[in-house]
């Protein structure tokens, strides 16, 4: 059941809340609005949605709102312990080939909209993520859904079309969140879902508010009311709770002035997220189509120092994409170790030597901070770069992300597990996805725990090795808060910035 099924899955992660990533969204506001109440709580982020609707708009912002509070899932991963546990699914058995899952329902969890919840709508949201109504690119991790069938009052079954070991987890993901069967009209203004929390409203630029859902079936949160707070500057971020507008800054994003909290009246949490920050290239133009150049941007950074100057010494050099909390991770730090020399004489070997690229970057605090530093290391090397700024998410969700013009980038993906996504799929932004790779994973997905993560370690070292990206690294977890916040965790192991467990003393 749970127990024995979590071991088989080895969901044991302990990521980061979901900070500004490739799929995520931008906030525009200049100010929050503090709670002043034991009852409502307000929390500052800088990565506003675009949209409320996760089916139809990329953005980490969206879930990281939603996902869990407002919309929950069968199976979820614990905040703490990083473990997939239950949520609208009290148990579920695994058949011995791994391609059939049984999952047992709570009996009277309710949508907001006071529809009752039952495997209808498990049905229901599994086909919905295979249709048309479903058009971001994380849809795909449905396909090996053959069928789902009620097979009892409070029991779904899901038939696969062959064993899938990240099934289950993308099930805690935005993917396999539960909809009701009439309440999907509009999702991007009125998301209704089963969740401790419902929206409430939405001053686009400035803040999102939640309130808690009345009839949940669950423990009943401690606030009232949450408040998001938006910011387009790390500073005013941090300005927002030394004024005490705002009880928590989410998502630090000016690490260099954590000072500012370390000796006041303040907690100070640093943890490990899984967002790398990816230097990308797009391996389907010239000049990054050549290997040769690609390597030559890999020996062309000096990662610790990067570190040091764009992000305080924050966060951890990884060199792949898996982070340390990952089954499969290996330290690949020294796959392209710091030369400048080694990167002229690539460019010169590639005939590429003062080759023209444009670095278009998010508009989002560690790219716009780290886009210069890379900017002056690249130039070291015999390149010429142009950075360029793109709004965020809008203008670089459309043109780099959907219309893939771009020849570097710099953002952090976010999501879990995500080495697939990003490096599996030719038709991606990154133009990646050999035939070696995709068979890779695909072994990893079938075999055992053993074989996934061999294989999975080995899709890394290939990525790495064959310079499909540089990967900077990896984003820190670091949270501040008002003394008396409570249930803030030192890691977070979803994409969802979960608000249940948050209380005050």
């Amino acid at each position: 059941m749970f127990s024995s099924s979590r071991r088989a899955l080895g969901a044991v992660v302990a990521t980061a809340f979901a900070l500004s990533a490739c799929n995520a969204g931008s906030g525009s506001g200049d100010s929050g609005s503090g709670s002043g109440s034991d009852t409502s709580v307000s929390i500052g982020l800088v990565a506003e949605p675009a949209s409320l609707d996760f089916t139809t708009t990329d953005g980490a912002a969206i879930p990281q709102a939603l996902l869990y509070n407002v919309y929950e899932t069968l199976v979820k991963v614990d905040s703490q312990s990083g473990e997939i546990v239950a949520s609208l699914a009290t148990d579920y058995e695994v058949s011995e080939d791994g391609k059939t899952y049984t999952f047992a329902l709570v009996e009277d969890a309710t949508f907001s909209d006071g529809a009752a919840f039952g495997p209808e709508d498990v049905v229901f949201s599994i086909e919905r993520v295979q249709s048309e109504a479903w058009t971001v690119s994380l849809k795909s991790q449905m396909e090996v859904v053959d069928t789902v069938e009620v097979t009892g009052d409070h029991e779904v079954t899901v038939t696969l079309t062959r064993p899938d070991n990240s099934w289950l987890y993308a099930m805690t993901t935005q993917v396999g969140a539960m909809f009701d069967t009439e309440g999907t009209e509009d999702l991007a203004g009125d998301p209704i879902g089963t969740g401790p929390y419902t929206f409430a409203d939405w001053d686009r630029g400035t803040d999102l508010t939640l309130r808690r859902h009345e009839g949940y079936w669950g423990p009943a949160p401690f606030f009232e009311e949450v408040t998001l707070a938006y910011f387009d500057d790390g500073n005013a971020l941090n300005n927002a709770l030394l004024s005490d507008r705002i009880d928590v800054v989410g998502t630090v994003q000016a690490p260099e002035s954590l000072a500012d909290f370390e000796d006041g009246d303040y907690q100070v949490i640093e943890g490990t997220t899984n967002g790398e920050v990816v230097l990308s290239f797009n391996n389907d133009e010239e000049p990054f189509s050549d290997k040769r150049v690609r390597q030559a941007a890999r020996h062309a950074i000096d990662h610790p120092t990067l570190l040091d100057t764009c992000w305080a010494g924050r966060g951890e050099l990884i060199g792949s994409m898996v982070p340390p909390t990952d089954p499969w991770y290996e330290d690949r730090t020294g796959d392209y170790e710091f030369d400048v020399e080694k990167a002229k004489d690539l460019l010169e070997e590639a005939d590429a030597t003062g080759v023209r690229v444009r670095l278009r970057i998010p508009t989002l605090p560690y790219a716009v901070a780290c886009g210069t530093v890379v900017e002056s290391m690249l130039e070291d090397a015999g390149f010429e770069v142009k950075v360029e700024e793109l709004e965020f998410p809008a203008t670089w969700l459309e043109e780099v992300f959907t219309a893939h013009d771009y020849d570097m980038s710099i953002v952090a993906h976010v999501e879990p597990r995500d080495m697939r996504a990003v490096f599996g799929n030719p038709d991606y932004y990154t133009g990646y996805g050999t035939g070696e790779i995709v068979t890779l994973l695909d072994e990893a997905d079938a075999g055992t725990r053993e074989e996934q993560n061999a294989k999975m370690a080995e899709a890394a070292q290939l990525i790495s090795e064959d310079a499909a990206a540089d990967f900077l690294f990896l984003l820190p977890n670091l949270v501040v808060a008002q003394p008396d916040i409570t249930g803030l965790p030192e890691n977070s192991a979803s994409i969802s910035f979960e608000l249940a467990p948050l209380a005050r003393e």
